[in-house]
């Protein structure tokens, strides 16, 4: 009497299979919801913070400490003019970059930092291997 008819159990089985392929989707759900609501609160956060021109002028002041003594001593050991023209370029690109007026795009901006970072850093490499 409590024997299931052996005609009724693939389909048993079909319907098992897709309850849980229906669970797995819901949890996926939930995880994906999550994990959305997360991503979004921290890029939002880390977007504000990594965008705020006060971290780019807090860069900038430190690339010119750091180029100041950095070239200084360069000039004082080995007296090429290259590295310190190299690296004040960069720095008076990037200082440029912080006091460009910021409209709808920040391309202008991007550019005269990327193109400045490089210079200084080139600058840096020349003067490092100018003591070698």
């Amino acid at each position: 009497m409590g024997a299931v008819p052996t005609s009724h159990a693939p389909d048993r089985d079909r319907a098992g299979r897709i309850d849980r392929w229906a669970i797995w989707l819901s949890a996926a759900c939930v995880v994906h919801c999550l994990a959305t609501t997360v991503m979004v609160a921290v890029l939002s956060t880390a977007g504000g913070l990594l965008g705020s021109p006060m971290i780019h002028e807090v860069g900038l002041v430190l690339a010119l400490a750091l180029g100041l003594v950095a070239f200084g001593r360069g000039m004082l050991a080995h007296r090429r003019l290259l590295p310190v023209a190299l690296g004040g370029t960069g720095l008076a690109l990037m200082a440029t970059a912080v006091i460009v007026p910021h409209g709808e795009s920040h391309v202008v901006e991007s550019l005269l930092t990327v193109a400045g970072v490089v210079l200084l850093a080139a600058g840096h490499m020349v003067n490092r291997t100018a003591r070698d």
